[in-house]
This record gives structure tokens, sequence and C-alpha cells, in this order.
């Protein structure tokens, strides 16, 4: 493996060895029983040293390609290295749907669901918390599946790679819909912040776009399932905002040609969940990313808060998403327990720019328990997230039984896991 093997965001440079790319399950095993030191590579959009390793970074999307659906158990059983892209088009058209997707189809399933990873909407948990089942190699090389309901999966399924090597997922699925994209623009800040529930749950998923100047909330989307009664009109002004004329780009200005297809026309879930299509390249990867949950209860008091530090925000910020996630019983999940409000922000590609700012988020967000997503970039000290996750001790306590040699752990485990 080379110096210039980076993630997407190209802010981190792996330190690996080598990059094995096993095409089978036996393989994969032989990879992982000869290594003292192993992590799984997912698409690699994680924006910190997560996924690295000083050993062997393993990729799973070598792995023979599997999509075996069960139309009576509703559920599908995916080969973990599949980005959710690559199979939503055939779950469709078995007359399937995931229940949500998150803002890109060009992340792998296996590594969206170690992460904690979302889509949005308030009656919408994570994309983990659909896992009925996953497949690992352990760090001797064997097998071991993990079904729901027994007494570690809770534990298992957002592991952030610390439990082995996720070869197989199976997922829950539900009859197939369409949805149709609205975008509002310019919605009164008084609107979101004394009607936080109410925008929230405007539509099956909802994304609140802002840069955090001062006056109107930039963009609404609106992503509403297609009843029985066929697609139907929005009106014209909603909540103070107004309809988009047209197309738009998360990021005011820039051209709206690769994000999925808006103004109401109706399409399949997967063409209307994500913001951005697959067949295009969402951005150049010029980005840094955080991303921090509240309570849905707290959400307006937690915008206020962030508000406060709009002159601060703004000038290293391209644009922030709130999104409202599902509560779960993940123990890592962001959302363990509680019905969320997640507030992302895109930063520019400036990490010295960056870091006092969000140092001035977690500052401002600390009072409501804010929950960092484990993939982005974030300064929330191990001490601290010991207090936001109940399950955190029986976490440790789960990685030093699965992995008593060690196998899996990296310096992102070990600072935030010492057990």
């Amino acid at each position: 493996m080379t110096p210039a093997e980076m993630n997407w965001a190209g802010n981190i440079t792996f330190g690996a060895r080598r990059l094995c790319t096993p095409r089978s399950v036996a393989e994969l095993r032989e990879t992982v029983a000869a290594s003292d030191a192993v992590r799984a590579l997912g698409t690699r959009h994680s924006f910190n040293a997560v996924a690295d390793t000083a050993g062997d970074l393993v990729s799973v999307a070598g792995l023979p390609r599997v999509v075996d659906i069960d139309p009576a158990r509703r559920t599908v059983r995916l080969s973990a290295g599949l980005r959710f892209g690559e199979f939503a088009a055939e779950l469709h058209e078995r007359g399937f749907a995931l229940h949500n997707l998150g803002s890109l189809p060009h992340i792998s399933a296996a590594g969206a669901c170690a992460t904690g990873t979302h889509g949005s909407g308030v009656g919408n948990r994570s994309l983990a918390g659909c896992v009925r089942a996953l497949d690992l190699v352990t760090a001797d090389g064997g097998t071991r599946t993990l079904r729901r309901g027994e007494p570690d999966f809770a534990g298992a399924v957002v592991s952030l790679g610390a439990l082995g090597v996720v070869t197989a997922l199976e997922l829950d699925v539900v009859p197939a819909f369409d949805v149709q994209q609205w975008v509002y623009e310019d919605l009164p800040e008084a609107a979101l912040t004394e009607g936080f529930d109410e925008v929230m749950a405007a539509a099956y998923s909802v994304s609140v776009f802002t840069d955090w100047s001062p006056g109107p909330v930039g963009q609404v989307w609106l992503k509403q399932r297609v009843g029985d009664e066929g697609p139907r009109p929005m009106p014209a002004e909603w909540l103070g905002a107004r309809l988009a004329d047209g197309s738009r780009h998360p990021i005011p200005g820039v051209p709206a040609g690769n994000c999925t297809r808006q103004q109401g026309v109706p399409g399949p879930w997967y063409r209307r969940l994500p913001h951005f299509r697959l067949e295009f390249t969402p951005s150049n990867g010029d980005e840094l990313q955080s991303e921090y949950f509240v309570a849905r209860r707290d959400a307006a008091a937690a915008y206020e808060a962030l508000a406060r530090l709009r002159e601060r925000i703004a000038p290293v910020l391209q644009i922030s998403e709130i999104r409202g996630v599902a509560g779960d019983d993940l123990w890592l999940s962001p959302a363990y327990g509680r019905d969320s409000v997640a507030f992302h922000f895109t930063w520019v590609p400036d990490a010295a720019a960056v870091a006092p700012v969000l140092a001035g988020i977690e500052e401002a967000l600390a009072p409501f328990g804010a929950r960092p997503h484990w993939g982005k970039v974030f300064g929330t000290a191990p001490e601290v997230l010991r207090t936001l996750y109940p399950r955190y001790g029986d976490f440790e306590e789960l990685m030093a039984r699965h992995d008593p040699s060690g196998t899996f752990r990296n310096d992102f485990l070990d600072r935030h896991f010492p057990g």
C-alpha cells in the first residue's frame, strides 16, 4: 500500500502496510488469520481515522455479489461491500424497498451500518436499524453470525469494525413505494424554531439546509411518499417559505444536475430519498464533515445555541443540514434510546480553521448531550462520550470477548475505548 492511499475527502492518509481485496470469504479468512492487525475498509467516506491501521486494510468490495431477497420473511441478504445504489433497483423491481436511504447512494451497506450513518425522517431509524443479522470473519479466521434478539446483537451492528470483518448483512425490507420531492426556500427562522416538530414531521423525509446566515433558512427538502391517491401538488407557500421554481442543489449557486429529481415528479424510493444520483459524483471530496445528534425535544434550543455562533460557523462552512432520526436500541448508535435531530456540517477542507469552530460547537451543544457521528470529524473527549452512551462499558466488554488479541483495534479505538 502506498502513502497516496487516502479517504474520499483526502484528509486522511492511511498508514496500513497493504490493502487486500479478497475475492472470496475463504481468502478473507486466510488474510485475517495471518495478520496481527486488520481493519475493514468500506467506500472511504469516513472523515477521521476510524478505519485506519498500521497493519492490513481489507476491502470486502471484491467478494462475490449477493442480493438474496426472501419475500416471505421480507428480508434481503447482501454482500457487505455493495453500495446502496448497486442493489436498490433490483430490490425495487422485486417489489421491495429499504425503509430509508442516506444522502448518498455511493456508500457501502456495511460501512454505513457500522458507523451509525442514517437518512432522514422522524419515523425512520438509521440504516443500521434495519439490520436483522450479520456475518463476521473473526480474528482467528473463523466465522460467526449474529442475529437480532441475541445478547450481543445490539452491540454488534454499530461496531466501528471492532468485532471483525462483516461479510454479509441481512436487512429488513418493506413494500416498494414511490416518492415526490419538493424544495421550499427562505423558511422564516421563527417558523423553524417555534415549530421544529411541525417542520421535521412535514414529510416522510425532511432535510433543512442552512448556511447559518441571519434571516430565513435557505432550503427545506420534503420527500413525500406517494399514497394510493397518487401524486399530489403542494402549495406555493408553506409556513412562510416559497416553493422553488426549479431544481436546487443544497449549496446555493451550485448546479443541481447531480441531484435527485425534484419539483414533485414521482419516482422510486431509491431515486428520491438520496439527495444525489448514483451515476454522478456528488462532489470532488474537497470538504470535511461533522455531525451531532441531540434529543428531538432539545432540537429547537440546540438550534438557537448554534445560531449564536453563526458568525464563527459561516466563514468555514459550505452548508449545514438538519434531519430527524428515530431512536433505536443499538448501543453505539448516536440515536440510541432517543428520537433525535442531527445537525450536520459540511466544512471547507481546512482542518486548522475548522478545529476551533468545532470546539465552540461542541461546547454549545454540551448541555444537550450531543453525540457525534462516529465517522466524521469531532473532538468530543472519550470521558465525555462515555457519559453519553449508557452501554459504553458493555461495548468495551464485548470488544474484549470478541477480539481478545486486539486484532481489530487501532489508534481510534484505543483512544475512545481503552477498556
